[in-house]
């Protein structure tokens, strides 16, 4: 897995996630309205973490800054 999830998107993904993961927790929500926040929850605090989109692969995005070349 390459990276494709960087800059600012990273720690975005992370806070939304944790933020889904607690009103799923602690907001008084339907079964399946607490389900729904729980799994979005969970796949935007993992591909934040880990730095890869499995969706942005299939869309051809890419937020990773890539390495300067040293070429002259």
């Amino acid at each position: 897995m390459t990276c494709n999830v960087g800059g600012i998107e990273r720690p975005i993904r992370i806070g939304l996630g944790l933020v889904l993961l607690g009103i799923g927790a602690f907001a008084d929500l339907p079964p399946i309205a607490t389900a729904i926040a729980y799994v979005i929850g969970t796949v935007a605090l993992v591909t934040g973490a880990i730095g890869f989109c499995p969706a942005w692969t299939l869309l051809g995005i890419n937020t990773c800054p890539t390495k300067p070349s040293n070429k002259p």
